[in-house]
């Protein structure tokens, strides 16, 4: 392509609703579009989605392209990379930005294949300099950062969540929507869905959540009971390391690390975990971080902002109290 211009953004939703990602990817696109001279572009891809063009659009977006197909109702790689490659054929962007999630992981590489480009993945920071984007991610295990441009166009990313902060939803914001006419293949689509098995949840979810507590080797899933008091004090959730969920203690959805999930919370408890670095992958965008553990020599307490060196059977309880007294 020639002439690509504007920042565009894959527009997520959840159970019929914008994801919490995509308000965030449109503010780090107006940023950007702005010192780029570029306008902020969303692609809005699914099937019953147009609804959602002016919210996108309260959400930061000067334009929205509509792609809706029954064959988009449920996310599969192979129909929506052939949907966001027509898109992107229309759209034409300088600039592709995803969200570090389960489709945006997915979908990025492939995409950008598709369009004879390269990606960066899991960036937590995206600047201007000299008119090209530069994009910074973690690299080996969260211990250093890694700097990349890209020579071809549209540049592509995917974008850490929680490492930008959307921007207030105005509905007297103004925008164009264009419907694009996708065609899909349905035999090019091979994988097929038989089945969704919805894990039960309660609160709020751990890539959402301002604060987590996270357990690691506290000696079995009762230790956890603690744990959940003090995320409910906080309004956050609960999160395990590889091992406590290996061993059965919390279930694999709240295994947090380079195999896990990525969490980028305000506050990020860490008990009885050692700071190895496929864990701290998961958790290095964490804006401040209270370690617990009795090993005064782990490699937690490098990482954290504050450090609390005791069993964490004595710690836990006393923080509790002191939280609930503070909320009170």
């Amino acid at each position: 392509m020639a002439n690509e211009n504007g920042v565009l953004i894959f527009a997520e939703t959840t159970d019929g609703a914008l994801a919490p990602i995509s308000a965030e990817l449109l503010a780090l696109a107006r940023r950007l579009g702005g010192a780029l001279g570029q306008p902020a572009c969303a692609a809005l891809i699914g099937s019953g989605v147009s609804g959602l063009a002016q919210e996108v659009i309260a959400c930061g977006a000067d334009k929205v392209f509509v792609a809706e197909d029954a064959q988009l109702s449920q996310y599969m790689a192979d129909a929506y990379v052939s949907a966001m490659e027509q898109v992107c054929k229309q759209a034409n962007p300088a600039l592709l930005l995803l969200g570090q999630t389960d489709a945006g992981r997915d979908l990025a590489p492939r995409l950008a294949f598709r369009l004879g480009s390269t990606v960066a993945m899991d960036c937590v920071e995206l600047e201007v300099q000299d008119g090209k984007v530069i994009m910074t991610r973690p690299c080996y295990g969260g211990a250093a950062r890694a700097v990349h441009t890209s020579k071809t166009l549209p540049q592509v990313a995917t974008v850490r969540p929680k490492s930008n902060e959307p921007l207030a939803k105005d509905s007297s914001r103004s925008g164009e929507v264009v419907t694009v006419s996708v065609s899909l293949d349905p035999s090019a689509v091979r994988t097929k869905i038989l089945e969704k098995k919805k894990a039960e949840a309660t609160g709020i979810r751990l890539e959402d959540a301002e604060a987590v507590v996270c357990g690691g080797g506290i000696g079995g899933p009762e230790g956890f009971a603690v744990l959940e008091q003090l995320a409910g004090a906080l309004g956050g959730a609960v999160g395990a390391t590889r091992a406590a969920c290996d061993l059965g203690w919390r279930p694999v959805s709240e295994q947090i690390g380079l195999t896990g999930k990525v969490v980028s919370p305000t506050l990020y408890i860490a008990v009885a975990l050692s700071g190895a670095s496929q864990h701290m992958a998961g958790c290095t965008g964490a804006k401040n971080i209270i370690a617990v553990n009795k090993d005064p020599e782990a490699n937690i307490f490098k990482f954290a902002r504050f450090g609390i060196v005791g069993d964490y059977k004595q710690v836990m309880p006393a923080l509790l109290e002191a939280t609930k007294k503070l909320k009170s």
